[in-house]
């Protein structure tokens, strides 16, 4: 669970973030980020990337002209962030707790960011921080896995990869009766021509469309807009993940 400001069950990660899901997921991304958000921002505007793991999203919105500020939790994905985005700056901080001026023309959050946040209060916390942030018609575009899709493809399922110098393998599994999702990462890691064993557990919350659309209504986020990750062009109500566009 997550109590803490710096998120430490996410530092023997993040390397494999930063070499493997981190480059993969900003290139995916970025087509859809750029229809929802970059389209709508003044160019050279100000933009916070929450949640911003090893920097690789950072890094392309500064190379579109972007003046980028990057939040996260984990100190080693920090580290990678600043050696991946030279010219972004980058805070250390939890997302339920940071306060930052009323700068920012745009606030983004992927990957599933704020899916770790596991209770609607604590997540009503960072979109407070996140209205604070903006300016005015500051636009805020995240996404979020829904419980439609931890119940439909969570049960038990793995993941893995074997590197030369490490390998991880991932179990999840999903309660749904307290919509918590369970992810036990093993990693092996070769350090000192010796193989040692790290053991992490994350946890995940499920949200339903309505959840999060009353909760971004009650800190004043004015026009809420929702579309289907999988095709903006199609309807949410048939998401398992769904992007939030919300106008300040």
């Amino acid at each position: 669970m997550l109590t803490s400001t710096h998120y430490s069950a996410y530092n023997s990660f993040a390397r494999i973030i930063n070499e493997i899901w981190g480059p993969e997921v900003s290139e995916s991304l970025l087509p859809d980020i750029e229809k929802l958000l970059l389209n709508h921002l003044p160019q050279s505007s100000q933009i916070l990337d929450l949640c911003c793991g090893a920097g690789h999203l950072a890094q392309k919105l500064v190379q579109k002209g972007y003046q980028v500020t990057g939040l996260d939790g984990s100190e080693k994905l920090i580290e990678y962030a600043k050696n991946n985005a030279p010219n972004a700056q980058f805070i250390l901080n939890d997302v339920r707790d940071f306060q930052l001026s009323s700068n920012f023309h745009g606030v983004v959050s992927t990957d599933y960011g704020l899916n770790h946040i596991i209770n609607i209060e604590e997540l009503t916390k960072v979109f407070k921080n996140v209205y604070t942030a903006l300016l005015p018609d500051g636009l805020f575009m995240f996404d979020l896995s829904l419980d439609r899709r931890y119940q439909s493809d969570w049960n038990n399922s793995m993941l893995g990869d074997i590197q030369d110098e490490y390998a991880w393998a991932l179990r999840r599994s999903y309660n749904s009766e307290e919509k918590i999702g369970t992810i036990d990462i093993t990693i092996f890691e070769l350090i000192n021509q010796n193989w040692q064993r790290h053991d992490i557990t994350w946890l995940v919350k499920g949200y339903f469309q309505t959840q999060i659309i009353s909760a971004l209504k009650n800190v004043g986020f004015s026009q809420i807009e929702c579309y289907n990750k999988e095709d903006i062009l199609a309807k949410t109500e048939d998401a398992i993940v769904a992007y939030f566009v919300c106008t300040k």
